[in-house]
């Protein structure tokens, strides 16, 4: 049953070694404009608001601000496509920080993407519904976190479908929201166009008559504290870079054409609805978002033969807005868990984070952000205000990594390309606007939710480092491990026995040709000496999120398991023993070993499976949660098929400086 209910919601799985696979599961610009440009756009519906709120009385400065808002997008925009140029295989900040500041800056930029993720679900739902409650009666507000947490469930559901499902399914609502807001700012516009020049001689007015009364350090730092309060706006611009691995190919041209269509479409709407708040003389209302009374402002009075067919617009709109924001927390749940598999391959996350499910989709990753997103909306009782204070820290310690990362590097480069000044140019440029907006919201927010993104940040970098030193320990440890052993025999012996199915057969499970693997077939021969005349070793080449990136990945994948498997029988044939070798390109190890065992293990009538499992001297739940308990499960699967099943144990201790014999 249970198995019948996951494949009506997550659907039938997939085969990872299907040649057309990845080009099913990977987006088109447009899509990933969609999927991954969608995060951008949306933060139209909360920065520009923050923004024009910190304003205050001087709301003629917003045309200043619309030209600043303009220029940092495209200049943070510009900076982010060298990145895709540079770095086309995905991995954003992360990568970008560590590639070029080392690996410890890069896992402080990482850290600070993972809960920037978080928050882009917990801000892109949290803002969804304060745009639907916004036209709905004042009783039905104590039903606001009630209604974001189902939202959450239903984008975890439909996540865990997969990538290419999940924004095919948003695509419309995002086309709706385009056409919505896209009319009402040209409405805006056009219908004020008479008295555009009246509104700029008044705005100039205004600011020369605030600099004559409060001084120009004054106003410039109210425009600077109301250009940072609007960091919001740019959050999301980093996450096409980082979800490049998920474009179709060519990724560097749909990365560039995916960061092209975001940077104008939110450009154009950000700057037009900050310019229209200016035009309608937009003043907040309790109860509803700045859009929401824009809105009203332009189109409430609308009537047609009787009908107030302009709230119905106004609807329209809002409800469309609230989708896309639910379409931008597609960002959190793509890219999020993307960085959680990088970060996982480089052992500063459980590498469990870097495995994909039956429907190829890193699974343990969304489920992660999903949790995580449902603890930020309890905490923060879903305040949008707090939430976007906590989101835009974090998008900004990335964002002046990476920028300070790339500035490095055109300065170290200088010498060998001749366009150095001018990219050094864009990324200091970048380097400068992001450290002004973080260091601003820090100092005006800190006690307002900006410590508390901090800590939790700070928690999550330094368990990333004891894991990091965990799974340090335990390599180091199999590195001795090796280095005791005996010399093994580098050629087969002359005189190899044939095949025959009357002796008894060893079938060993192995991931690699590495001590580990060598001990757990010296171990048979010490268990049971003379005893097993024919030895079957059987890999499975896991396709994980660092492999699963094309046809090629996954050949080169299946070419090194095979050259492993090689080894191994080369070793058995020296020691006088027939061996043969047989694998399976799988996501789940467990289900391609069982599989592998019950294919090959019914050609031999005299058989035991043999696999060995890494022990550890203290049994804690740390240890049994960064280890893999493929053995185990496997064992229990295979003794109820009534198989003969040995684990056979490597010991390890982590503090001594040599392993027992």
């Amino acid at each position: 049953m249970w198995q019948r209910i996951k494949g009506w919601v997550l659907g039938k799985e997939k085969n990872p070694q299907d040649p057309e696979v990845f080009h099913k599961v990977s987006l088109i610009a447009f899509f990933a404009w969609v999927g991954l440009g969608a995060d951008g756009l949306s933060s139209s519906a909360y920065g520009p608001e923050e923004a024009y709120r910190a304003l205050g009385a001087h709301t003629h400065l917003a045309i200043l601000l619309v030209a600043m808002t303009a220029i940092t997008i495209f200049v943070i925009s510009i900076a982010y496509s060298n990145l895709i140029q540079h770095f086309p295989g995905g991995g954003g900040g992360y990568l970008v920080a560590t590639k070029l500041l080392g690996p410890k800056v890069g896992v402080i930029s990482g850290c600070a993407l993972l809960v920037d993720y978080v928050l882009t679900i917990s801000v892109s739902i949290a803002s969804g519904c304060d745009a639907l409650w916004s036209f709905f009666p004042a009783g039905a507000a104590p039903f606001k976190l009630t209604g974001a947490i189902i939202l959450l469930f239903l984008l975890l559901a439909l996540n865990l479908r997969g990538i290419k499902e999940s924004v095919t399914v948003l695509a419309p609502i995002f086309l709706l929201f385009i056409v919505t807001h896209v009319f009402m700012i040209v409405y805006a516009v056009t219908s004020h166009f008479g008295g555009l020049p009246r509104i700029f001689h008044g705005a100039a007015a205004d600011f020369h008559s605030s600099v004559s009364s409060m001084g120009f350090l004054p106003v410039a730092l109210i425009l600077l504290r109301a250009y940072s309060m609007g960091g919001g706006t740019y959050t999301g611009i980093e996450a096409v870079s980082n979800g490049v691995a998920i474009l179709r190919e060519p990724r560097v041209q749909t990365g560039k054409k995916t960061m092209f269509l975001m940077a104008t479409s939110l450009a154009f709407t950000a700057g037009g609805i900050l310019f229209a708040y200016l035009l309608t003389d937009a003043r907040p209302v309790f109860g509803k978002t700045m859009n929401a009374v824009l809105l009203g402002n332009l189109f409430g009075s609308w009537e047609w033969h009787g009908l107030n067919i302009g709230y119905d617009f106004v609807v329209i709109a809002l409800v469309s807005e609230a989708a896309l924001l639910l379409v931008a927390a597609q960002a959190g749940f793509l890219d999020g868990p993307r960085v959680l598999a990088n970060m996982a391959s480089d052992s500063w996350i459980p590498h469990r984070f870097s495995q994909l499910s039956d429907r190829l989709v890193t699974q343990n990753g969304v489920l992660l952000m999903g949790g995580a997103a449902l603890a930020t909306l309890y905490y923060t009782n879903g305040n949008i205000t707090t939430l976007v204070v906590m989101y835009s820290i974090n998008v900004f310690i990335t964002f002046s990594l990476t920028e300070l990362g790339m500035a490095r590097h055109w300065i170290v480069r200088r010498r060998t390309e001749p366009k150095w000044k001018s990219q050094l140019t864009v990324h200091g440029t970048g380097l400068v606007m992001c450290l002004s907006i973080l260091s601003v919201t820090l100092y005006e927010k800190f006690s307002e939710g900006g410590w508390v993104t901090l800590s939790v940040t700070g928690v999550v970098i330094v368990s990333c480092f004891l894991i990091h030193r965990h799974y340090e320990k335990t390599r180091s440890a199999l590195r001795r491990l090796e280095d005791i052993l005996p010399r093994m025999p580098e050629k087969a012996s002359a005189k190899i026995p044939e095949k025959s199915f009357r002796l008894p057969a060893a079938l060993l499970m192995v991931n690699g040709y590495n001590g580990f693997g060598i001990h757990s077939f010296l171990a048979i021969h010490r268990f049971f000496p003379g005893h097993f005349k024919n030895f079957v070793f059987l890999s499975v080449g896991a396709v994980d999120s660092s492999r699963f990136k094309g046809a090629e990945e996954l050949q080169k994948l299946k070419e090194s398991v095979s050259a492993d498997l090689e080894k191994y029988v080369k070793l058995a044939n020296g020691m006088s023993l027939y061996a043969e070798s047989h694998m399976l390109l799988e996501t789940d190890v467990v289900e391609g070993l069982e599989t592998l065992c019950h294919r090959e293990g019914a050609h031999w009538p005299k058989k035991s499976y043999f696999m060995g499992q890494l022990v550890f001297e203290a049994d804690n739940f740390w240890n049994r949660f960064l280890h893999n308990q493929t053995s185990f499960t496997l064992q229990r699967r295979l003794i109820f098929r009534g198989y003969e099943v040995v684990v056979l144990p490597i010991r390890v201790r982590l503090q001594q400086t040599r392993l027992p014999g």
